[in-house]
């Protein structure tokens, strides 16, 4: 004991012997340093200590020193090695290199560093640094890398230090060096103090690129910094993999060893600093490549032996369980997945990936149990095959290729995740608030979880049933076609869990074997056009079929009005039948008479029934076939005839108006025809009734309106009428009727001498025309103008390309001078179509709720305003009718509707709204005093921005942008209009109200 204890002390007084003699050398070093007179004297005082702490050759920097100091280098004293070490342990671990690197760095650095030859800067004055104790480098670097004298940022200084850095932690793999130094592990007095030099250490190697300078080098800039970085990093842990783990001993231990501690701070500091990217992009291909080596045929072991025995793996374990950061974890497994999803990884690949990454901590923390199986299926969206890699890890914890040997140990953690995934997916709140990719991504998991129940699963699952069948139901309610996928879907894996031999389809053209779980919202009802462009956003499932149905009735009334008014029409020739000669008739009859009997043959009576299906050629007709609900002959042959002959426009057609409107929108098409040719009948019906509104318009909206709000009509026979009004107010708009032209006038004059501000100078030669506005889209309005004007040809400039007319000019000419053809016929029956139907949306009666239950109807109603407004664009009706159309959508109960089908449609209208105003009626309301209008609009352009800054249904966000471009657009104009009218206002004395504005939002 005695013995033992004078060692130690022996011991303590040689180090505190070396101690003195190194801080000693230290102060001796710096007073030369600040007393010399040129740079011979400071690389001599470097070299007088490097020499006791370094192997250094002195030759080599002898020849670029003066001969004075020459022989005195050359001869200095070398101490042993043991020497050495004990010098340099003693200056790296006390105050003495802090105090010489602030000397090195500052005073030198400014002083004398420019002024150092090539060889005696690298062997003399970088050698404390790349040659030193990384950690205590770091440590005392770092902090230089801003260090300001006098109140400002050093430039020399912190460009050294960067430098200095750049070759201490990526040229010398000085983070290689610094996992090393962590590598041994401290005692547990130690422990604590251990793992803050760690964590102070790691913080800062990974915030070098945050501090230092913009012009510094690339080699610090953040992504090739990192990148280097995290190779010595993985590095590191490969080499403590091969060198000090011992897997018998060390696999299952709480403990770790300093340098994975070190190794999974930097990774988590790296997570935090926003470079997970960089940090995977070298972690995955060396991960990929290892488990592809194991999961290949031919071993002698199987895959889960392989992967569990191989030591060589388990420090990708170790460093996920050293990293303490929940947050840096979750990123890491996030993006991991979605880096995994872009390579040809299989499902088996996909298991043993996470399972070689999280098995250890998926075991050990709750929390990280909870990411897997709740944040990452409820919450976080990612591709299908990495669900599938997620549920076959954390919930059903076995290989996809040996899961029918451990299925019954799982059982219970699949139907208890079922029952989770199932109470949010049911819920109708979720349906109508969640994006539709997280509805998508649910839907997937569900599925995905039911196709490994049976029955016997399911009934042992609490609510299972019933929560299915209500998750079903209320997506089959939903407008879009994406949303009912996912309901059939659901309702046929459930449907073969129960019965494998008999499917339930509740989709006829959906009838895979295998269900594609790769939801994509391509099919999206309601698709986002370009309104500024004139391009109709439709609301109806089948676009391609409405456009096409348009051009077809527009090719018609072209036909139509080609036909000579005064031609006699008769209405047996529009049913292809030939027109009745009754002298013939007379004839034939003599000829009958006077023939002999024996002339007579007998004929089959059958033919008759051909005789009594003639078409129908008058209206009157047409209703009493339509009414015969028994008759489904005469019904399809009414159908057949009912749109032709309300084009004919009878005399009779105003009177029975009313009645043929309720009779084509009751009549059951399903009823009068084979089964399979139900669209035939649909569309004929709705043809009939559109024609029957263009050629009555006021004789058929008001019963139409009535029958909108009826509780004898059902949801389907709502949606027909709202969609025939569409196509009908479509079909006005196109319509072309010729009118005298009259000289029009600018609607707004000014006197004043100078133009508006937005106008070209009018300077120019003379002659020059004045300056015209040339719209640059096709939009009525645009924020971009451009304005030409015609200038006078140069003296002896001959135009070319001229044509003349040599023959006497028509009087057709003139006359079509005089004739101007409107395309329009819709704004006269604008408030006929519109004010009824906004009457009675909010009242709720027996079968009728629009604003609940019945949300796609009301949504189809918000869309046929919308279609009347854009029809009414710029006419004095679309003025009149959007305050009260503006009213509508402002309430609360519309513009927050539930449901997303019902915010498009509002957003629709109000860009409807904003295409349709005339920017000078705006004006004159402003000027005027009117605030019902700026109320309005400014209601339009704060929803709309909070549509877009909280809705959470990707496409009311876009069409709520397009509503704000709109918005401004429309501004704009309206200030362009006030500014050309200042003078009359000035001249009037007319004062603009601080009421009434219009914000301008670029």
């Amino acid at each position: 004991m005695d013995a033992g204890e004078g060692t130690e002390n022996n011991n303590n007084g040689v180090e505190q012997s070396i101690s003195s003699k190194v801080l000693e050398k230290v102060g001796n070093v710096v007073v030369s340093i600040n007393e010399a007179k040129n740079v011979d004297q400071v690389i001599y005082a470097l070299h007088s200590f490097a020499v006791r702490l370094f192997p250094l050759d002195s030759r080599t920097i002898a020849g670029s020193i003066d001969k004075q100091y020459r022989d005195e280098v050359i001869g200095a004293e070398v101490p042993s090695e043991h020497e050495r070490d004990n010098w340099w342990q003693v200056f790296y671990q006390s105050t003495a290199f802090p105090t010489l690197a602030r000397v090195l760095l500052v005073d030198v650095a400014l002083n004398w560093l420019t002024c150092f030859p090539v060889s005696a800067k690298k062997h003399l004055y970088d050698v404390f640094i790349l040659r030193g104790c990384v950690s205590e480098v770091v440590q005392t670097l770092v902090p230089y890398l801003q260090h300001h004298l006098n109140g400002r940022l050093e430039t020399s200084i912190c460009s050294n230090t960067e430098r200095l850095l750049a070759l201490c932690l990526l040229e010398n793999d000085g983070v290689l060096q610094l996992v090393r130094e962590f590598s041994h592990q401290p005692g547990n007095n130690n422990l604590e103090r251990r793992k803050f030099d760690i964590s102070k250490v790691s913080q800062l190697v990974t915030s070098v690129p945050d501090k230092a300078r913009l012009g510094a080098s690339t080699l610090l800039s953040s992504h090739i910094y990192i990148k280097r970085v995290t190779i010595q990093l993985i590095q590191g842990a490969e080499e403590w993999n091969k060198n000090y783990y011992d897997q018998a001993t060390n696999f299952n231990r709480s403990d770790l060893d300093g340098s994975i501690l070190f190794i999974g701070d930097a990774f988590a500091r790296i997570c935090r600093r926003g470079s997970t990217d960089v940090l995977l992009s070298e972690m995955v291909p060396r991960i990929v490549t290892q488990v592809q080596s194991l999961v290949q045929p031919g071993s002698d072991l199987t895959v889960s032996e392989a992967f569990k025995s191989k030591p060589g793996l388990q420090f990708w374990s170790k460093i996920m369980e050293a990293i303490k950061d929940s947050y840096a974890v979750e990123r890491i497994s996030e993006q991991l997945l979605h880096r995994l999803a872009t390579q040809r990884i299989n499902d088996v690949e996909g298991y043993w990936i996470l399972w070689l990454l999280f098995h250890q901590i998926f075991e050990l923390q709750s929390s990280i149990r909870s990411m897997f199986t709740e944040r990452f299926l409820l919450w976080k969206l990612f591709p299908v095959c990495c669900l599938r890699w997620i549920l076959q890890f954390s919930v059903l914890q076995c290989p996809p290729d040996t899961m029918f040997k451990v299925k019954s140990q799982n059982n219970c953690n699949l139907m208890d995740t079922t029952s989770r995934l199932l109470a949010v997916w049911s819920k109708r709140e979720f349906v109508q608030s969640a994006p539709i990719e997280q509805q998508a991504y649910l839907t997937a998991a569900v599925g995905l979880c039911l196709e490994k129940l049976n029955k016997e699963d399911l009934d042992a699952t609490k609510d299972a049933m019933h929560l299915i069948l209500q998750g079903v139901s209320c997506r089959l309610e939903s407008p879009s076609h994406v949303v009912r996928r996912m309901a059939s879907s659901i309702a046929l894996v459930f449907s073969k869990a129960i019965d494998p031999s008999n499917p339930l389809y509740l989709d006829e053209n959906f009838k895979e074997e295998n269900i594609n779980w790769e939801f994509t919202s391509a099919n999206a009802d309601m698709a986002v056009s370009a309104i500024s462009d004139g391009e109709e956003m439709n609301i109806n499932q089948d676009k391609s079929y409405k456009d096409a149905k348009i051009k077809n009735v527009d090719k018609e009334l072209m036909e139509l009005t080609l036909v000579d008014p005064d031609e006699v029409i008769d209405p047996a020739t529009l049913n292809n039948e030939a027109a009745y000669d009754v002298d013939n008739d007379d004839d034939d009859d003599d000829v009958s008479e006077t023939s002999s009997e024996s002339s007579l043959q007998p004929y089959d009576l059958s033919d008759d029934d051909t005789d009594l299906k003639k078409n129908f050629s008058q209206l009157v007709d047409v209703v009493g076939a339509l009414r015969k609900s028994d008759d489904a002959d005469g019904v399809e042959r009414a159908l057949d005839v009912a749109e032709k002959l309300i084009r004919a426009a009878p005399d009779e057609l105003a009177f029975i108006a009313s009645d043929l409107v309720r009779t084509l929108v009751q009549v059951r098409c399903s009823d009068s025809t084979i089964e399979g040719e139900e669209e035939s009948a649909e569309e004929k019906r709705q043809k009939a009734l559109v024609a029957l509104i263009v050629n009555c318009p006021l004789g058929s909206l008001d019963p139409i309106n009535k029958l909108l709000y009826s509780p004898n009509v059902d949801t389907s026979q709502r949606i027909l009428i709202l969609d025939v009004m569409t196509d009908a107010a479509l079909e006005l708009a196109h319509a072309k009727t010729a009118r005298q032209k009259h000289p029009t006038r600018p609607q707004i004059s000014t006197t004043a001498e100078t133009q508006p501000w937005f106008m070209p100078s009018s300077i120019g030669p003379a002659g020059s025309s004045i300056w015209k506005e040339i719209s640059g889209t096709e939009s009525p309005l645009s924020l971009t103008y451009s304005y030409e004007r015609d200038l006078p040809s140069k003296p002896g400039q001959v135009k070319r390309g001229k044509s003349r007319r040599w023959s006497v000019k028509s009087m057709n000419v003139v006359q079509d001078d005089r004739v101007e053809w409107s395309q329009n016929k819709f704004p006269p029956f604008a408030a006929a179509f519109m004010l009824p139907a906004m009457q009675g949306f909010d009242k709720k009666s027996h079968g009728v709720d629009f604003l609940g239950r019945d949300f796609i109807v009301l949504g189809k109603l918000i869309h046929m305003l919308g279609i009347c407004m854009k029809c009414s664009a710029m006419h004095p009706e679309a003025s009149a009718l959007a305050l009260p159309l503006l009213d509508m959508l402002s309430t609360r109960e519309i513009s927050h509707h539930a449901e997303a089908y019902v915010r498009k449609s509002v957003l629709f209208a109000a860009s409807c709204i904003l295409l349709a105003l005339n920017p000078t009626y705006v004006a004159s309301a402003l000027v005027e005093g009117s605030s019902e209008l700026a109320r309005g609009l400014e209601w339009v352009r704060t929803w709309a921005l909070s549509v877009a800054d909280t809705d959470t249904d990707k496409e009311c966000y876009t069409m709520a942008m397009a509503c704000l471009h709109l918005h401004s657009e429309m501004a704009l104009q309206t200030s362009r209009a006030l500014e050309s009218s200042d003078s009359v206002i000035q001249t009037r004395g007319i004062s603009l109200p601080s009421k009434g504005k219009i914000r301008i939002s670029f």
